[in-house]
């Protein structure tokens, strides 16, 4: 049986700490520890932030990083919206490169991948700096090779719609920081026990937003519609590719509002379809929505041909199978 998703590290990391004044040079030190005060900042004030993205390995035994640019540049903006200290673009890209280069011979061929999760966090021993921000971090790039997102079998998910609570505070939105996940697990976890739901689908007053993990897309016919971009939640870099893949398709894009009225009665028509984008699973369909104790079908309640046509084309670009026309991949 294979490992679960994420749970397989390559025994080193890249490392550096800043200490109030200057970032110390990168270096690979082992993966499986990390000595931190007990007082550190993160483990009190949850001062932490991190990115996920991929490397993946193409027919002509290349390794390719995907839109590696965007990830870091996203990593200084949840840092800057915590009040971290500033990372250092360029020494977190050489630190990704660098990590890449070092297990390249271990990059899963299609369809697993590399996955990188640069980590940045609070490590001022303080325990009295509850509302002021750590003057020392902590920043690493772990690695872990993955295999197929959908070894299981490409089923369509079930989403429960809370138009209630929401993902976390919405300042906090477009920050990928641990504790807006955690914030939205015990709701997720009673969803699934209650309903069979994989995930829920915050809906603050009606507002379709986002699930726990991942950005939501409804595909009807040739329009994509899905929220614009506000602070209230996360600027996914997989999300802002299927975009430009479907514009590049023909297909109109929508960023716009969608209530949670107008998105059961589009669910309903023959042929409607609906997503969750992510740098793991890339596109995964959503076949039922759960609202008010009732179950509305997408469409077919299967998985859609226009979620699987941009799922492929963005895996072919991934995988070095189709051209990068938009200049998203960092050769190794």
């Amino acid at each position: 049986m294979a490992a679960a998703f994420g749970t397989v590290f390559m025994p080193e990391m890249a490392i550096s700490w800043f200490d109030g004044k200057s970032w110390s040079p990168a270096e690979m030190v082992p993966s499986d520890k990390l000595t931190l005060h007990p007082g550190a900042h993160v483990l009190h004030y949850a001062s932490t932030c991190f990115e996920g993205l991929k490397a993946f390995r193409h027919e002509d035994g290349s390794v390719a990083i995907f839109r590696m640019d965007r990830n870091v540049a996203r990593l200084a903006q949840s840092s800057r919206l915590l009040a971290l200290p500033a990372i250092d673009e360029k020494q977190v890209t050489d630190m990704i490169i660098q990590t890449v280069k070092r297990f390249a011979a271990d990059v899963p061929a299609p369809p697993g991948s590399l996955y990188i999760r640069p980590t940045h966090f609070g490590t001022e021993p303080a325990i009295g700096k509850a509302a002021a921000p750590s003057l020392s971090s902590c920043l690493y790039i772990l690695v872990s090779p993955v295999g197929d997102y959908f070894a299981g079998g490409d089923t369509a998910l079930r989403l429960l719609l809370e138009d209630d609570g929401m993902r976390c505070a919405p300042h906090m939105g477009m920050i990928k920081s641990g504790g807006n996940y955690a914030s939205a697990l015990r709701p997720t976890l009673e969803a699934k026990a209650a309903f069979k739901a994989d995930q829920i689908l915050f809906c603050p007053g009606g507002d379709v937003q986002e699930t726990g993990a991942a950005n939501f897309l409804l595909i009807d016919g040739n329009e994509i519609i899905t929220k614009a971009l506000d602070e209230s939640f996360l600027h996914g870099v997989t999300r802002d590719s299927i975009l430009t893949l479907a514009r590049d398709l023909g297909m109109t894009v929508s960023e716009r509002q969608l209530t949670v009225t107008e998105l059961l009665e589009r669910a309903a028509k023959p042929g409607c379809e609906a997503a969750l984008s992510g740098t793991a699973a890339v596109l995964a369909p959503v076949g039922t929505l759960i609202h008010k104790g009732k179950e509305h079908p997408v469409g077919s309640g299967k998985p859609g041909a226009t979620t699987l046509k941009l799922r492929k084309a963005l895996n072919d670009i991934q995988w070095g199978k189709a051209e990068d026309k938009h200049g998203w991949l960092t050769r190794i």
